[in-house]
């Protein structure tokens, strides 16, 4: 979870199935925001962002508008419109 850093309203999520299994929701690997203190949430877009997450890193920029988003496995993603769009930086890393 990270939270807009003048917005306390507006949080950014990962879903994930427990934590014990470490696994993305419905098997696929998607950003979730609120801009109403989690009342409602929109799913981000997420082309082809099919990874396996054993632990996960998503955080914002001071500014609230710069977000990053990490995977276990190497995946890296940004984005500079508070998630409305993302660009792989690195994709999945083969194990």
């Amino acid at each position: 979870m990270a939270v807009h850093p003048h917005d306390g309203d507006t949080a950014w999520f990962v879903p994930a199935v427990k934590d014990e299994h470490r696994i993305p929701a419905d098997g696929r690997v998607v950003v979730t925001r609120t801009r109403d203190g989690g009342r409602s949430f929109d799913k981000l877009p997420q082309v082809d962002a099919y990874d396996i997450v054993f632990r996960h890193a998503l955080d914002v920029d001071e500014t609230g508008d710069q977000l990053a988003f990490g995977s276990t496995t190497g995946s890296l993603w940004v984005s500079d419109n508070q998630g409305d769009n993302w660009t792989t930086l690195s994709p999945c890393v083969q194990r």
